[in-house]
């Protein structure tokens, strides 16, 4: 239960450290953010989440769908293949969109030149970020949508229909409704993902809280007013939570069955061409035109970037990820182990709020965590001066702790899902079993679960390590000197303009974010189950 507590006490840290920051307010910089800068923010933030929530709907909806409920070519492909652009991070689609679709890029430059044509939508826009977002994030909706609609079946269409309603009557009034609290779940974590997205809204220069951190710690040099902004973002995160869940207060749903569950309906010709060529679109949008943009453009800088220098970024993300994967995996075994051993109301909330730090944008865990440690490291200081005579100026701050630190806040619910439901399907007869054969709490654990849990923990590892790999403000906020990713190696070429060479470093983040998508298929486990 110390334990549990302890873990709950880290993530709770960020939070009250940000909204104390307003201990420490400078009235200058105060009355610039009041007066300029957060009005355009939370305009900004606002559009954003209604223009990404109806988009992930939109497409997350109707593609699952089609793969759960209808008969038409190519559906097994889809089935798996629409979640591939989970493995291609948002910040990556944006310049690669960018890149393609800029007026100097190769597709308008083709329309000017062969046929004529001007005056395109342009993709620095408002519209772009919200188009971008919505093709990254719609497979949260699409992977939980699908598995709700399949478990209702034909059934309740067939029902609907035995009324009076149409088919399309029969989806809005009867299928929809019923898999709301299922897609409301996914389209809360695309939200969700998309406030604490940094590298994308930086790209295109589109302000948002995130973005509004960075400047205010590097730019302004203030950590107060960029705690003070991260507190905010915080309220923007807690609203939206308690509202969605709010919202289904009173709602009561009843699962119809599994009979029909593998009857689809038979779309005719004409719609189940239509269906291809929409699902085709979409998963070529999303992920084949973008990877194959990368390969074209990493191809022609292979031979000036990989150097060793590029190896060092390499081995950075891939070190980092592995010791946060570990890190994680071994704090939400421990964790997920302590409910088993003290079941309970109170040991439940513990667990839920130790897990709440994925709702927090890493921007937020960032600054929430480097205010406390630089303060620990300064009287660190103040006590070697006085008492070693030590002439040092950083104990903590140059080190990777802080960075461990907000990846294991961050990501603790990543770990922690697979292995809780882990432990629950292990049964109590078998620890009864252990305990009258003379086993203690450790040797049940080390001899008896964690052999049966060895899926579930690689199942934590390996989404944690994804994770790391692509996560890019807390890397780029709190590394130490000389510790560069290929997260942040991406964005310092994208700063510049340089699609070409932040083309390499996200060809090596994709491979790597093609191997969950290889666990959701083989394995049907979701990052957050």
């Amino acid at each position: 239960m110390l334990f549990a507590l302890a873990i709950t006490a880290l993530v709770l840290v960020p939070v009250v450290v940000t909204f104390s920051s307003f201990a420490q307010v400078d009235g200058d910089i105060l009355a610039h953010l009041t007066e300029f800068v957060l009005p355009e923010l939370v305009g900004n933030t606002l559009w954003l989440l209604l223009g990404v929530g109806i988009g992930v709907s939109v497409l997350g909806v109707s593609l699952a769908w089609l793969t759960a409920m209808c008969d038409f070519p190519g559906r097994r492909l889809f089935d798996w293949a629409l979640l591939l652009p989970l493995a291609l991070p948002a910040y990556v689609t944006a310049f690669v969109a960018i890149g393609l679709l800029d007026f100097t890029g190769p597709l308008q430059t083709w329309l000017r030149e062969s046929r004529g044509i001007t005056g395109l939508p342009e993709i620095r826009s408002r519209g772009g970020v919200i188009l971008v977002m919505s093709l990254a994030l719609y497979p949260y909706v699409y992977l939980i949508a699908k598995n709700a609609f399949a478990t209702q079946g034909a059934i309740a269409l067939e029902a609907a229909q035995s009324l009076g309603l149409s088919r399309w009557q029969g989806f809005f009034r009867v299928a929809l409704p019923m898999a709301r609290p299922w897609i409301a779940a996914g389209l809360m974590l695309a939200l969700m993902e998309t406030l604490a997205d940094f590298g994308t809204m930086a790209i295109f220069n589109y302000d948002t809280f995130t973005t509004a951190i960075y400047k205010a710690w590097y730019s302004l040099f203030s950590l107060p007013a960029a705690a003070q902004l991260a507190s905010i973002l915080i309220l923007f995160v807690l609203v939206a939570v308690v509202f969605e869940q709010r919202s289904r207060t009173r709602m009561r749903y009843g699962a119809v069955g599994r009979s029909a569950a593998q009857r689809r309906i038979r779309l005719s010709p004409a719609l189940a061409g239509l269906a291809f060529l929409y699902a085709g679109t979409v998963l070529a949008v999303a992920f084949l035109i973008p990877v194959m943009q990368l390969a074209l453009w990493a191809r022609t800088v292979l031979t000036d970037d990989l150097d060793s220098r590029y190896w060092d970024f390499a081995w950075h993300s891939v070190l980092l990820a592995g010791i946060g994967a570990l890190m994680v995996a071994a704090v939400a075994l421990l964790l997920a182990y302590a409910g088993r051993q003290r079941p309970g109301a109170a040991m439940t909330w513990t667990q839920r709020l130790a897990t709440l730090g994925y709702a927090f944008p890493g921007a937020v865990l960032a600054v929430g965590l480097f205010i406390p440690v630089a303060a620990l490291d300064n009287w660190l200081i103040d006590r070697g001066r006085s008492w070693f005579g030590f002439g040092g100026t950083e104990i903590l701050k140059g080190t990777l702790l802080i960075m461990l630190l907000a990846y294991l806040v961050r990501f603790l619910a990543v770990g922690f899902g697979p292995i809780d439901s882990g432990l629950h399907r292990i049964t109590r007869s078998i620890d009864e079993a252990a305990r009258n054969l003379g086993s203690s709490t450790t040797a049940l654990l080390t001899r008896v679960h964690f052999p049966i849990l060895r899926a579930s923990l690689l199942t934590a590892a390996t989404l944690t390590f994804v994770d790391i790999m692509k996560e890019m403000p807390i890397t780029l906020m709190t590394r130490p000197f000389g510790w560069d990713t290929l997260a942040v190696r991406v964005f310092e070429m994208t700063s510049e303009g340089e699609w070409e060479r932040a083309a390499l470093p996200s060809l090596a983040i994709v491979v790597a974010g093609i191997i969950p998508i290889i666990l959701l298929t083989w394995r049907g486990t979701r990052p957050l189950d």
